[in-house]
Formats: structure tokens, sequence, C-alpha cells
């Protein structure tokens, strides 16, 4: 990662955001955010999978309503969306929103917006200024002959520039096309001409493998250049698969880790064991666990034993069977039908033990 892009620091409930602060993961609620019921249920399994910010959908006034229920059940800071109406940002913002995403392209009217403004400023809460390629302002595109990364960011400077002189600064931006190109190249201009916080993200990107190779690409790039304070992984799928993958992003950059990390091989015609199963049972069983471990689980004896003494916890498989290490030692060798109940166990010991200080073992705290 080369060095971060400085930015100013706004607060988003209890989370820091920009000015240094940890790069918060964020999803969305798909749930009907008037089905209070199921939007905190929804939310509750996205703080558990390591979700720091949460966004719902306020398409009507039965949704900006309910945020006040939503609020006392959840622990999370929560971000109201509004698209069309400036008055449902206002209503969303009285009933207890922690922030407000807005977007240039079709929230009204500056006189709409000036009102949305006034409020969060008595509320103390910050602003979003989303802009979407799917919906620029139709005379951005006319002037750029078609939606360019150079219009995403004259959408949003334009609109900065008004709130700024409205003399309201608690502003983050966003800037999504469903294409990384015009993503990544939008994020590095306008990272050049403000210094507010930027939050990551490639819209509409499609299915779990599809939208995961875009949000990896374009948001990683970014990341890797010191570009970004939040980011989404935008999945047509469950959003904990969301924050999951946000975290793996994170972690692949060296950048935060939480929960454990999963090395395992692609297999190849070496492999006597049943790798897919058990990869597959390891990584459910152990989903829920925020310590930051390193657990291989390898196949074959090429690279499994060095693959496996490395990690925090880790087998190396046989011809129907596997040694468990722990911590670079041989714990015991065992059949595989053993392997995944024994390697969770072990896991599950290890995340229970209070941390190592710094500098000791190959674990670290969860979000550094």
């Amino acid at each position: 990662m080369e060095h971060r892009r400085i930015s100013r620091r706004i607060q988003v409930g209890a989370v820091a955001v920009g000015g240094g602060a940890p790069i918060a993961v964020q999803s969305m609620t798909n749930t009907p955010t008037a089905d209070v019921a199921a939007t905190v249920r929804q939310i509750r399994r996205l703080e558990e999978a390591g979700c720091e910010i949460v966004r719902v959908a306020v398409p009507d006034r039965e949704a900006a309503d309910a945020i006040q229920r939503i609020k006392r059940e959840i622990s999370l800071p929560l971000v109201a969306d509004i698209h069309f109406d400036a008055r449902l940002a206002v209503r969303a913002a009285r009933a207890g929103a922690d922030g407000l995403r807005i977007n240039p392209g079709n929230i009204g009217a500056p006189s709409r917006v000036r009102e949305v403004v006034a409020c969060a400023r008595d509320r103390g809460i910050p602003i979003r200024i989303g802009v979407n390629a799917g919906s620029l302002e139709k005379s951005i595109v006319r002037q750029y002959q078609g939606v360019t990364a150079e219009g995403m960011v004259e959408s949003a400077l334009r609109h900065i520039d008004r709130i700024r002189g409205w003399d309201f600064h608690d502003l983050k931006v966003s800037l999504k096309a469903s294409d990384v190109p015009r993503t990544v190249a939008a994020y590095r201009l306008i990272a050049r001409k403000t210094d507010l916080p930027l939050h990551l993200g490639v819209t509409e990107t499609g299915t779990r493998v599809g939208g995961l190779v875009k949000s990896a690409l374009g948001i990683g790039m970014l990341l890797a250049e010191g570009i970004g304070d939040t980011l989404r992984v935008s999945l047509t799928c469950d959003p904990v698969e969301e924050v999951r993958a946000g975290w793996e992003i994170l972690r692949a950059l060296e950048i935060r880790r939480r929960g454990p990390e999963i090395i395992a091989c692609p297999t190849c015609g070496r492999t006597r064991i049943d790798l897919f199963a058990l990869v597959e049972r390891v990584e459910r069983e152990i989903a829920g666990i925020a310590a930051p471990l390193k657990v291989a689980v390898m196949g074959c004896v090429v690279n499994g034993p060095g693959e496996a003494r490395e990690a925090d916890v880790g087998i190396a498989g046989g011809d129907g069977a596997g040694i468990l290490f722990r911590k670079g030692k041989v714990v015991r060798r065992l059949r595989e039908e053993e392997l995944a109940e024994a390697l969770v166990a072990e896991v599950r010991r290890l995340a229970a033990e209070p941390p190592r200080e710094p500098g000791r073992g190959t674990g670290g705290e969860a979000g550094l």
C-alpha cells in the first residue's frame, strides 16, 4: 500500500472515517426497511460478520419512520440512503439516522438539498454525496458527451462546492460505475481535487464471482494507491458475503485483518483426501470467529507440510489421512474423517486464548 491519502475526518455514529482512521467495511441491507424485525435481524448478522457501518434504503415515509425503531435494536451506525425525495432525508435524519446518503443526480432542487443540509447540521450528522454513473445529471452527460469519469467528478464537485457554500463540511464522497476503469479513473481524479473522505465501491457488479472480481480489482487498486476511507463490496447475494469480501480485500493488501484466513491448495492429481468438502466445512464452522488467525488446509505432501507449519493451525493431507499442526509443531496424525472436527476445535481453542504481545506469533488483533 502506498502512502495513504490524507483526508478530513468525519464521524458516522461511533465510527471515525478519514483522517487516518481505519478503513471501515460497510454494507447495505436488502430487506424492506419498514419491516423492522427483518431489518434488525439482518443488521445483527452483518455486525457478526464484521460490518462497521450499515446503510438502509429509504424509499418512502414508512421506511424513514422505521429508522427510529431500528436504531433502538442495533449498535452499528445507521446511514439512510435517499433518492428522488429530499424530504425523506430530513425525515430519516429526525428519526435518528447517523448519516445520510444522497444522490446529486436525482435528489431535487438546490433549495431542497439546502433543507437536508440544515437538518444534518442540526442533528450533527454527516452526508455522503453518492454519484452513480447510472444516474448522472443529464446536463453533465451532454456536456461530456456520455457518462465519463470526468463527468462524475464534475457532478460531485458541483455539489461539494454548493454544500460547502452553506458552511457544511461533514461530507464523504463516492463515485461508482459498474465497470472498473471508469470507477478507478473517477476516484483517482477526485482524490487530487478534494480532501474529503472517499467511500469506495464498484456498483452493480453482479453475482458472486463476477462481482467479487470487479470489486477486488477496483477497490483493491485504489486502496493499494492509498485512496479510500470506507468501502462496500456490492454483490447480488446475501449482504453478509459483501462484508466478508471487504475484509478479504483489506487482508490481502495487509491493511486490516479480521477473522481466520484460510490457505488451501487448488488440488491436483496428488490429492488423496476430499479437500473440497473439508475446506467448505472448516470455512463454514469458523466463519463467526473474529481472531485473525491463519488456517492452512492442504491436500498433499508437496507444499502441505510447509504451509501447515507456517500457519497458526494447519492440516497437511496424505493418503486418506493428515497431520494436524499448531504454531509449527505437529499435534497428532488423524484419519481423513477426523480432520475437519480436529482442525475446527484447534482453531477455536487458539482463538479463545488471550492475544500475544506484539511481535510474537503470526496472529494479530482483529481490525489492525
